[in-house]
């Protein structure tokens, strides 16, 4: 590792990518605006959220406000397009080794943290080192698990060993919880101030109001048009919309289609935008009669799918299987109740000694997505058909995210984010060294090995033949019960240009947005 943070000469390399990493989605809406960025025409916009961010730690967020909140202030070795290809981020180019085995990242030069300290390879590696560290506590620290050691030969340069070669790696970095932070820190300090080298800066919060940032004028990709940002907390969607029309909001990004309707007749530019996340109903395999997969079955076979997505989200959205990834999006018919059926859920139910019902302590949010509690009240209703009970618990965001971190509940209503990389996307859950199994409830020999065939392979059939294997198995074992595929609705107000919706749901292009 370097010993000093120092200055380096500029240097200029040639942008490599490895085919097998760049994965692309297809059918993403976004506006026209997607060429240069506006003109710099300062102001600082407002952004509706219902929420607050939960943690201003990179590396441990899960909850959709604070993913975002972090996407503007750090940035990762690599990142995404707006297309959800791999290009350069902090890294300028890569090179990978012709056995796979080695990938060696060269850095920009003239990168700085927001404290003015300079960005080089040792805070790549001591990033990188502390996500790996079980006491970080990192959400994707799995995503490394292919690596065996880190090296920085020099300022600009840093080199990951793998021990077999890792498919879904440089997908993986790209995401906010690979965020780069300074090896300079403290987490403790981070966690009230962040210092990231992002397009903006931290600047002030107000708990359960709001966040604010300023424009970094050092920013490496260019700085901002924006002065600032300011995230403003307000409690629902409706009231965002109130809050647009009165002009005291430029743009929030809605879940409800109905609300979206709303704030579209009434003038609010609206970009629908398909998305990898998707809706699920989550089950603990580690607590009670939830460890008969005869009841994890019962309970697939006594949910239809299409009513949920009706009731919740007006039919707006996709019934899914397990994996969203474009290139590798598993067939929704393929399981052991592709539709409704009472009969084969009460089999079931008699199968697992279980013939009379059970009852399943179930978490769900409110605030964090608008359809939840809509979503659980028609699951409740459904399985209360196939004598299962959902106890519904509904928690205000960050409740819910603690006690989801934790595995406290029977079974959970979930929206989770979806990943271009399958690897990336599950890993991290259903592998037994997964970083969030504990949270998934799931995991066998059988995935451990699929998981590790799906890494080390880069040609294209093969990755798809394993991960349709994961997908069945998933199915099979009605570990979840995965639902639906739904959108985002992003609403702004006239004068805001040069924002870019993404299916991964990510707020990057806020660096290239402007107000005129």
């Amino acid at each position: 590792m370097v010993e000093a943070k120092r200055r380096r000469r500029s240097t200029v390399w040639a942008v490599g990518l490895l085919s097998a990493f760049a994965l692309v989605v297809s059918g993403c809406s976004s506006p026209s605006s997607q060429g240069s960025p506006t003109p710099s025409t300062g102001g600082t916009l407002v952004i509706g959220v219902t929420s607050e961010a939960d943690t201003l730690l990179p590396w441990t967020a899960t909850q959709f406000q604070a993913v975002n909140v972090m996407q503007t202030l750090y940035d990762t070795l690599v990142d995404f397009d707006q297309d959800l290809n791999v290009v350069p981020g902090l890294a300028q180019s890569w090179d990978v080794s012709t056995d796979g085995l080695t990938v060696t990242f060269h850095l920009r030069s003239g990168v700085t943290f927001h404290d003015g300290s300079t960005f080089d390879s040792a805070d790549v590696v001591y990033s990188l080192k502390a996500i790996m560290d079980p006491a970080t506590a990192a959400v994707s620290a799995s995503s490394l698990a292919s690596v065996s050691s880190i090296a920085a030969p020099d300022a600009s340069t840093v080199v990951l060993t793998l021990k077999s070669p890792d498919a879904g790696l440089l997908a993986n970095l790209a995401t906010i919880n690979m965020a780069m932070l300074s090896s300079d820190d403290s987490l403790t300090d981070l966690a009230s101030k962040p210092n990231g080298t992002g397009p903006f800066k931290f600047s002030d919060r107000v708990a359960n109001q709001s966040l604010k940032e300023v424009r970094n004028d050092s920013y490496w990709n260019g700085a901002p048009s924006l002065d600032g940002i300011e995230f403003r907390v307000i409690p629902d969607e409706t009231s965002i919309v109130a809050a647009m029309q009165s002009g005291n909001v430029q743009m929030a990004v809605f879940d409800d289609p109905l609300v979206a309707q709303s704030a579209s007749s009434s003038g609010i530019t609206i970009t629908k935008t398909p998305l990898l996340s998707y809706h699920v109903l989550q089950l603990n395999a580690q607590r009670g009669p939830l460890a008969d997969v005869n009841v994890r079955l019962a309970i697939q076979c006594a949910i239809d799918r299409q009513q949920v997505l009706d009731t919740a989200a007006m039919g707006e959205g996709e019934i899914t299987g397990p994996i969203t990834s474009p290139a590798f999006r598993s067939d929704p018919n393929s399981r052991p109740c592709p539709t409704r059926d009472l009969t084969k859920a009460a089999q079931y139910l008699a199968q697992s000694g279980y013939p009379d019902g059970v009852t399943l302590d179930t978490i769900v949010s409110q605030g964090e997505y608008s359809t939840s509690v809509n979503e659980a009240q028609n699951l409740q209703a459904q399985l209360k058909d196939a004598n299962i009970t959902l106890n519904l618990e509904i928690l205000e965001s960050g409740a819910y995210v603690d006690r989801w971190m934790a595995a406290d509940f029977d079974a959970a209503v979930a929206l989770n984010g979806g990943r271009p990389d399958p690897d990336g996307m599950y890993n991290r859950y259903f592998t037994s060294t997964g970083s969030l199994n504990t949270v998934a409830g799931y995991s066998s020999d059988k995935l451990d090995q699929l998981f590790a065939q799906g890494k080390q392979t880069s040609d294209v059939n093969q990755r798809k033949q394993i991960y349709t294997q994961i997908s069945d198995e998933l199915e099979n074992q009605a570990v979840w019960i995965w639902m639906f595929t739904g959108y985002t609705y992003t609403a702004t107000a006239t004068g805001v240009q040069g924002f870019i919706p993404m299916a991964n749901q990510s707020f990057q292009y806020l660096r290239s947005t402007s107000l005129g």
